[in-house]
C-alpha cells in the first residue's frame, strides 16, 4: 500500500509583532484541529538591506547573512514556544523578498491551505491588510487569506458569512466550514436593488418602492434557504439575513450585535463583492472588525 501524501501545510506570516504572535497563536490552533503541518515564515526586503548596508563602511561585513541569522533564530524561538505554536513541529523559513511577493510565491510553493497574517506590525507586514497593498494582495493570491485579530483561546464561534450567490461566495462558505465545523453560520446577503436611485429620482411612489424592496428581500432569503438546504447547512445552527443597507455598516452592526468572532468574504463575485475586497470597505471591515477576517479565493 503506498503511503499517504503529505499534508501541505498552513502558513503563518510573522514580523514578531504582537500583533503576528496573535496570528501564530491561531494559526497553531487551527493547525492542532486539523492535522496540518505549520510553516512559519519571516520576509526580509532587500531594498532594507541595501540600504542599511550603505550606511556602513566596507569594512562592516554584509550584514544580510547577519539578519537572516537572527530572524531565524527568532522564528526558532517562537516555533519552541508552546504557548504560541502548541508544542507542534514548527518549520521555519526567513524569505527574500517584496514581503508581499515573497510570502504568496512560498505560501504557492508550499500549496499551503491557508496564509495567516496579523492585521498589524511593526515592520512591512503592517501594511499587508490596508490600503492598495491589501487589494495587490487579494487579487494575486491563489490561497485564502485569514487577517487575525483576536487572541486564538477557542476555535472559533460564530462566523458571519458574506453571501451573493456567486462561486467565490459558495467557496468561502464551504472554506469556513471546513476550519470551523463547530461554528454558528449567519449567512448574509445584502440586497442590491437595480434603478432604486433613479426611481427615486423619477418619483416613483414610494410604496411603490418598498414593496419592491419587499419582493428583493423575500426572494433573497429564499435564495438563502435553498443554499443552506443545499449545503446541508441545519436551521439550528444558522441564522439566514437578507438585508437592505450598506455593506459595511452591516457587517459592523451583526458582528456586535451577533458577538461574532469571525467575518468571512468571497474574493470574486458581483461588483458589491468586489467593492467589499478591493474598495474602502474591506479597510473598514478589517480595520474595525472585531473579529478576524477570513478571505476565500
Amino acid at each position: 500500500m503506498m503511503a499517504a501524501a503529505p499534508r501541505p501545510p498552513l502558513l503563518v506570516a510573522t514580523d514578531f509583532s504582537p500583533s503576528a504572535n496573535l496570528a501564530v497563536d491561531r494559526a497553531a490552533l487551527l493547525a492542532a484541529q486539523h492535522d496540518w503541518p505549520l510553516h512559519l515564515a519571516h520576509a526580509i526586503a532587500p531594498g532594507f538591506l541595501d540600504e542599511l548596508q550603505r550606511l556602513l563602511t566596507p569594512q562592516v561585513p554584509a550584514i544580510s547573512s547577519s539578519l537572516v541569522g537572527k530572524a531565524m533564530a527568532e522564528l526558532q524561538t517562537l516555533a519552541n514556544d508552546p504557548r504560541h505554536t502548541h508544542g507542534l513541529d514548527t518549520d521555519c523559513h526567513v524569505l527574500l523578498g517584496k514581503p508581499v511577493d515573497a510570502l504568496l510565491q512560498h505560501a504557492s510553493d508550499l500549496c499551503s491551505p491557508l496564509l495567516v497574517v496579523g492585521s498589524r506590525g511593526e515592520t512591512s507586514l503592517r501594511h499587508l491588510t490596508v490600503g492598495s497593498t491589501a487589494a495587490r494582495l487579494l487579487r494575486k493570491s491563489r490561497q485564502p487569506l485569514l487577517v487575525v485579530k483576536g487572541a486564538a483561546t477557542t476555535p472559533y464561534q460564530h462566523a458571519l458569512v458574506g453571501i451573493d450567490f456567486s462561486p467565490s461566495s459558495l467557496a468561502a462558505l464551504r472554506l469556513v466550514r471546513q476550519l470551523a465545523p463547530q461554528a454558528w453560520l449567519t449567512l448574509l446577503h445584502v440586497l442590491e436593488l437595480p434603478f432604486e436611485g433613479k426611481m427615486r429620482y423619477a418619483g416613483v411612489d414610494s410604496d411603490i418602492i418598498q414593496q419592491y424592496r419587499i419582493q428583493a428581500q423575500n426572494k433573497g432569503m429564499q435564495q438563502l434557504r435553498e443554499l443552506a438546504e443545499r449545503e446541508q447547512i441545519l436551521p439550528e445552527n444558522s441564522t439566514l439575513l437578507a438585508l437592505h443597507g450598506n455593506a459595511a455598516g452591516l457587517i459592523h452592526e451583526i458582528e456586535s450585535n451577533q458577538d461574532c468572532d469571525l467575518i468571512v468574504l468571497g474574493r470574486r463575485g458581483n461588483q458589491l463583492v468586489e467593492e467589499l475586497l478591493i474598495g474602502s470597505t474591506t479597510r473598514y471591515v478589517v480595520d474595525e472588525s472585531r473579529g478576524d477576517v477570513l478571505v476565500s479565493v
